[in-house]
């Protein structure tokens, strides 16, 4: 059976996409999850996925001792592995749209990866106001991805980006938890994108998941000393 290493549900941005793209799929797995204690080169954590995947972080998806790493090149192998799943859409420009937005989101994007770590079981409102108030290159971000996905719901009809879910809302699944948690205003029609994703049955498992742990990390929340 696969195996998939993560990190903790709460934090791990990274991990949530291949797990969310395989449990929506209905792709059995084993989830091997591996707590963060720190990211230093001798922390638990860097030791056990050190000895799965040689760039040391998750997600790490192992295929009967193929170990892949990194979120693109595991979805492009379950694409193949899994064709039956139809994980990326069937028509040749719509399957090239949608590769060219999950490599925007697996490039870019910064400012709002690091002014909103990701943080499920957090209500970030507050923070989130003022993130909107003071950088305007998470307003551009979040800007962008406002008008690609208006775009692609009006162009594929919805529900999902390209019309059923693929692997682009399993990329952009991890965005959507952090415009809700952080409260960053969005028009009406992505707001109700956002709800769908969430809604999702392998969104809503890891979101469970994430909320059961009860698992503070300072090192990740910066912006809080308790939870």
């Amino acid at each position: 059976m696969l195996k998939l290493y993560i990190g903790n549900k709460n934090y791990s941005s990274w991990s949530m996409r291949p797990w969310v793209l395989l449990k929506q799929a209905g792709i059995p797995f084993e989830e091997v999850k591996l707590r963060f204690d720190s990211f230093d080169a001798d922390s638990s954590f860097k030791k056990k996925i050190g000895s799965v995947n040689p760039t040391g972080r998750v997600p790490a998806l192992d295929d009967d001792g193929l170990v892949v790493w990194d979120t693109l090149a595991i979805a492009e192998y379950m694409a193949e592995r899994f064709p039956d799943k139809k994980l990326w859409p069937q028509d040749v420009k719509a399957r090239a749209r949608a590769r060219s937005v999950c490599a925007e989101m697996h490039s870019g994007f910064g400012a709002l990866r690091s002014a909103c770590p990701m943080n499920i079981e957090a209500d970030l409102s507050d923070m989130g106001q003022l993130i909107w108030r003071d950088k305007s290159a998470v307003r551009a971000d979040v800007q962008r991805l406002s008008a690609m996905w208006s775009e692609l719901l009006a162009q594929y009809k919805g529900p999902m980006l390209f019309g059923e879910f693929s692997i682009a809302d399993a990329f952009f699944a991890p965005v959507c938890m952090r415009l809700s948690r952080y409260g960053l205003p969005v028009p009406a029609e992505i707001s109700t994108y956002i709800q769908r994703v969430i809604a999702l049955p392998g969104v809503k498992a890891w979101v469970d998941d994430a909320l059961a742990e009860n698992d503070f990390l300072d090192f990740e929340e910066p912006y809080r000393s308790k939870r």
